[in-house]
This record gives C-alpha cells, sequence and structure tokens, in this order.
C-alpha cells in the first residue's frame, strides 16, 4: 500500500474501540498507520504510548455542538487552524488514506483529507443516526461504513474477539448482569436495586457496572439489602462479565450493543436519553424491530415490563442473536480500502 494511512476520531470509547480495531487490523498487515486525535477526550489514554503506531498526534480541539455562539465560532476558528496544519502533515508523510471514526477528535484530520487532492476518505459511522460530522464529510467519502445501514458495504461493527469467543446460548436466566457503561447510569443502579430483592428471591445472581461516581452508593445500598452482588465500578474484564450473565440491562450505546450481540446475550435496554440524536434509542430500536432484544425508554421504566422481560423465552433470541453481527469487520473493510487504493 503506497503511503501512510491515517485514522482519526475519538473523543469516548465507542469512537476510540473502532479506532483501536483499525489500528490493530493495519499494524497486523504490515501498514504504517498514523493515529489523530485530540488532547481534550479519552484519547490520550489510549493511544499516547502505542507501539504499534508510527506516530500519535493529539491537538487542543473541541466540539462544536452545546456551546454558545462566540464559542461555536472559536471552535470553528481552532479546527480550521487545526486544519491546515493536518494538511501540512499529510504532505510530509505522504499520507492518501484517511480513516475517519467520527468525533469532534476527527474534524482536522477528515477535513484535510477532503483538501489534499489524492487523499481517500473513508468513513465508519458506529450509531443509527449519523454524527454531525459524518454528515457533513460523508458527501466527500469514497466510501461510509455504518453497522445500522442496509446499504452499507460491511455492516457489522468491528468487535473485540474475546466476546464471540465467550459466546454462548443461554436457556434460563441464572444471572443478571445492569451495564451502565463506564461513566455509569443513576437510572440504571436505582432500577438495579429496585428489582434486586426480588431478583434475589428468585434465586438470581446479580452483577453490577455502577460507574466510578455511583460505586460507593450502590455498594452500600446492597449490603443494606444484604444481597452479595458483584459490585464493580470499571473492569477491563467486561467480555467475562457479560460471559458469566444470562441476561443483560445496558445502556444502548453502538460499541456495547454490538458487543452483547456478539456475546449472544439477551438484553434488556434503557437508552441514555440525552444521547446526541436520540441515537441510542434508535440504535436499541433496529435490533427490537426485529425480536433481538428488549427496550424501554427511562420515563416509561417500570417493574411489571422488566419482570415480562425476564420471563419471556430468551432461548429463542439468544439463538438468533449468533447472526446478528459477523467477526471479520474489520478484515472486510480494511480489504476493500486496500483494493479502492489499488485503483
Amino acid at each position: 500500500m503506497n503511503g501512510t494511512v491515517v485514522v482519526t476520531g475519538g473523543g469516548t470509547g465507542g469512537h476510540l474501540k473502532v479506532a483501536d480495531a483499525f489500528i490493530e487490523e493495519f499494524h497486523n498487515r504490515g501498514i504504517n498507520v498514523i493515529f489523530i486525535g485530540s488532547s481534550n477526550g479519552q484519547d490520550k489514554a489510549w493511544f499516547e504510548n502505542d507501539r504499534r503506531l508510527k506516530k500519535a498526534i493529539f491537538l487542543d480541539t473541541r466540539g462544536v455542538v452545546n456551546k454558545s455562539s462566540f464559542g461555536k465560532v472559536l471552535s470553528l476558528l481552532n479546527i480550521f487552524s487545526k486544519t491546515l496544519y493536518c494538511l501540512s502533515f499529510y504532505a510530509k508523510y505522504n499520507v492518501k488514506t484517511v480513516i475517519s471514526v467520527g468525533g469532534f477528535s476527527a474534524a482536522a484530520g477528515t477535513f484535510a483529507s477532503i483538501l489534499k487532492f489524492g487523499c481517500k476518505l473513508y468513513i465508519h459511522e458506529q450509531n443509527s443516526k449519523m454524527g454531525k460530522l459524518n454528515e457533513i464529510t460523508s458527501k466527500f467519502a469514497t466510501e461510509v461504513f455504518s453497522s445500522f445501514d442496509e446499504n452499507s458495504l460491511v455492516k457489522d461493527y468491528p468487535v473485540a474477539k474475546e466476546f464471540f469467543d465467550t459466546a454462548r446460548v443461554r436457556d434460563k436466566i441464572k444471572t443478571i448482569a445492569f451495564f451502565g457503561g463506564s461513566q455509569g447510569a443513576v437510572c440504571i443502579n436505582d432500577f438495579a436495586l429496585k428489582v434486586a430483592p426480588t431478583l434475589t428471591e428468585m434465586g438470581i445472581k446479580i452483577i453490577h457496572q455502577t460507574g466510578k461516581n455511583d460505586f460507593e452508593r450502590v455498594k452500600a445500598e446492597y449490603k443494606k439489602l444484604d444481597i452479595s452482588a458483584d459490585v464493580f465500578d470499571f473492569s477491563k474484564d467486561i467480555p467475562n462479565k457479560m460471559a458469566t450473565a444470562d441476561f443483560a440491562v445496558s445502556r444502548a450505546g453502538a460499541s456495547t450493543l454490538w458487543e452483547l450481540c456478539a456475546n449472544s446475550l439477551p438484553t434488556y435496554f434503557i437508552p441514555f436519553k440525552y444521547a446526541a440524536g436520540d441515537h441510542q434509542y434508535y440504535n436499541a430500536k433496529v435490533l427490537f424491530d426485529k425480536g433481538l432484544c428488549f427496550l424501554q425508554r427511562e420515563e416509561n421504566l417500570n417493574v411489571e415490563d422488566f419482570f415480562k422481560a425476564v420471563n419471556s423465552d430468551i432461548h429463542k433470541i439468544s439463538i438468533e442473536l449468533i447472526g446478528s453481527i459477523n467477526s471479520n469487520a474489520i478484515s472486510l473493510i480494511l480489504n476493500i480500502i486496500l483494493e479502492n487504493n489499488k485503483k
């Protein structure tokens, strides 16, 4: 492959997981890859000292949404100056391929790819509702890959191998896992505590990811209830936590949603209602419309609906989840990119 590849984007774990999958595949194929992210998200924590990378650059960029008019102008001016920087950087390193995984971290690197003659832009959109940056730049992309768009050449989401390796068909619910994400979800935490006594009476064990800020409170509440649950704030061992569970309650961010699918784990989704464009709800609705999950908005949460789901035919859902996602998404995407770059 001629030239160096740039992977850009991030800010949050969902974007960064996809960036990491691309970096790993390029590295395994012996292709030089540079990461361009922001110094204001989680990007540095993921890639600052990554030996797979030829170089990692973290620009002082910020998002434009949810800012005052003056703040938006400052952010746009900043993106413009960083775009010019990326243009000169692309010339220096002979960058001919840029892959954007979205998020505000991707803005400068993506715009520079559009302005540079002979550079091809590829976009990976994780959510059912396209992000604003991807919406703008997709018109200039050689190819847009989507986890939800039926017209995408590769529809599957890049999920880590261990979620497939630990997958199994669930027959009976012996353990339920509550996943609020690394930041936690007070709504899910409170609901778990509400249903925990009944679950315990039913002989069902509880795994509960609380998030850092709510860990002590939730742990203390389980103690008051005299319930021995596996309570943690954050864990790198999520694949095994999922594998242990027979049913899950979760937010519906794209990465978590597809990891649960890869693990064949029937899930009751409670989308984060303030997600941009309500994308978490629409992420889960794609599965819900196919009968592959349960879905309830925060404001409509009720115990009766939850236990109706718990007592339903999870075996059927678990079996059908097996075919909902394939394990070789990144490899297929890279094959298309490499083929396009020969043209």
